[in-house]
């Protein structure tokens, strides 16, 4: 029996020769590349509703730095956000600390397993430098519940970290192979745990009518009625966002670009976690002018 790593990402590598294959970088194929076998490696013995390694490359975990009175640095986990550029995060207006505050928070990309800092491919970290609230956010009830993030330095495109594609302004055609990721929380109340390695959860679009009627039978009312800046999904039993995961992109895929997924909606609210009542997300589509307004204004684009 050969040596055993200590750690589960080590390899025991020949000694290199002459002859040793170099790796050949992968070629990068545009944003909204999905990985469902993972990158470099597929973890077993695993559930279904853990993500692999790298399958959702624009995932970013947003951590705002505490300082304690001993000095250390501490960082604690606030929101999710996808990567739609190398330099600008899109997450929930609701994520952020103060309206306007973009201090001490951390943009982390390429993050998978929170406990280990070995992988094959490093993550990346970036301070946010500013904070781009939509102006009609309503942080009472979430409308509009947009927010963009320009970090200090671009994130390095790698396997692992990549960049997700918009959706066109308007109505987005309904589907049914949706995936939201996050590290929230497995179900709601004091025993929801928060996730130690990335979590997906596969679910199906919901008309906002539909879901409309399904929300006013909760503790909402009769009378509830959903904002246009909002689509819903899910409602299944046991698969759900959940607390800790707000901010986190629900993917769906791009029609004709099999393998190429668009962020339809960011994780907002709902009602309880895991139930048949669907999840509430910032509707992308509806907020395209905006970004595409704000992005310009920044010297970005898309």
């Amino acid at each position: 029996m050969g040596p055993v790593c200590k750690e589960y990402m080590d390899v025991c590598c020949k000694e290199p020769t002459e002859n040793t294959i170099k790796p050949v970088p992968m070629e990068r194929k545009g944003c909204g590349q999905r990985h469902p076998n993972g990158v470099g490696f597929r973890i077993t013995g695993h559930t279904s509703s853990e993500a692999e390694f790298g399958e959702f490359p624009w995932m970013v975990a947003l951590l705002k730095l505490n300082t304690l009175e001993d000095g250390i640095d501490l960082l604690v986990y606030q929101c999710g956000g996808a990567l739609i550029h190398e330099k600008v995060v899109l997450t929930a207006a609701h994520c952020i600390p103060k309206k306007g505050d973009d201090s001490n928070i951390m943009a982390r990309a390429g993050e998978w397993d929170t406990q280990r800092v070995k992988e094959i491919f490093p993550y990346q970290d970036r301070m946010v430098v500013q904070t781009m609230i939509h102006p009609e956010f309503n942080g009472g009830n979430l409308w509009n519940d947009f927010a963009l993030l320009v970090v200090d330095k671009p994130f390095e495109f790698s396997p692992n970290v990549d960049t997700v594609c918009l959706p066109p302004p308007g109505i987005v055609a309904l589907s049914k192979e949706c995936y939201a990721s996050g590290w929230g929380k497995d179900q709601y109340g004091q025993k929801g745990q928060y996730q130690v390695i990335l979590k997906k959860i596969d679910l199906p679009m919901v008309p906002n009518d539909q879901c409309t009627t399904l929300l006013r039978k909760t503790r909402l009312g009769q009378y509830f009625r959903l904002h246009k800046s909002f689509v819903c999904a899910g409602g299944i039993l046991g698969k759900d966002t959940c607390k800790g995961d707000g901010g986190s992109p629900l993917v769906c895929p791009v029609e004709g670009k099999p393998g190429t997924y668009q962020a339809i909606g960011l994780v907002a609210w709902g009602i309880g976690c895991g139930d048949l009542t669907p999840g509430v997300y910032a509707g992308v589509a509806y907020a395209r002018p905006w970004i595409d307004k704000t992005m310009t204004e920044l010297g970005f684009s898309i």
